[in-house]
């Protein structure tokens, strides 16, 4: 008999890093992300990535920054972020998606531009994707077992950091998918800081982009 293992769902974490390993600045900056990216060769690739998923998971902070974002955008990731179903992962649970801080501010403002130039408008099944998510409140391993064991495509981690290296630590990454950018941030918030000890991985594939960043799949060895 098969072992059950061989129709669970494959985890996959999507991350952008620095070239020395941050996903994001001291105070969690992320500009540098934008600054280092964009063309229409990795658009395409990250294009592929959420097509393939049957699941978006991310912690609470990137779904509120998402929500603010991604149904008043005009780009083309947007049709996949806004279709694929959505866990959100926070024990406190979910609120309105109205949290404040300088990260939704900005993403708000430009949700306002995105309206302005382009008339954006949501369409109604695209704005409950994102206000009535899945939301996951127990054991972040536990629920990602859940997950593993339902039908359907992969499981598509986003983030934020925090939610990111928890992922990382509890071993149950399948695969991981990174956006590594020429920048060197020097300090910051690292992708593999909770590691209890080293983990080897394999490399699949690498696409190198025109903006100088670098598509690296790895699999654990």
């Amino acid at each position: 008999m098969a072992s059950s293992t061989a129709t669970k769902r494959k985890l996959v974490l999507k991350m952008s890093v620095s070239l020395d390993g941050f996903v994001a600045g001291p105070s969690g900056e992320v500009d540098w992300i934008f600054r280092t990216s964009g063309g229409a060769d990795s658009t395409e690739w990250i294009l592929n990535t959420l097509r393939e998923a049957g699941v978006h998971i991310m912690g609470s902070r990137s779904y509120y920054d998402m929500a603010a974002f991604w149904p008043f955008s005009d780009m083309p990731i947007a049709a996949p972020m806004n279709d694929i179903p959505k866990v959100i992962f926070s024990r406190k649970g979910i609120k309105d998606g109205t949290r404040v801080d300088r990260t939704t501010l900005a993403l708000a403002q430009a949700k306002a531009r995105n309206a302005q130039r382009h008339g954006v408008t949501p369409t109604a099944a695209v704005l409950q994707s994102w206000a009535e998510p899945t939301v996951a409140r127990g054991d972040l391993a536990e629920e990602v077992l859940r997950l593993k064991e339902q039908p359907g495509n992969f499981i598509l981690a986003h983030g934020g950091a925090r939610f990111a290296q928890s992922l990382v630590a509890s071993g149950l990454i399948d695969e991981y998918r990174l956006g590594i950018h020429p920048v060197v941030l020097g300090r910051g918030q690292p992708l593999f800081s909770e590691l209890c000890s080293p983990v080897d991985l394999r490399l699949i594939s690498m696409t190198p982009f025109d903006s100088g960043a670098v598509a690296a799949v790895y699999q654990p060895a």
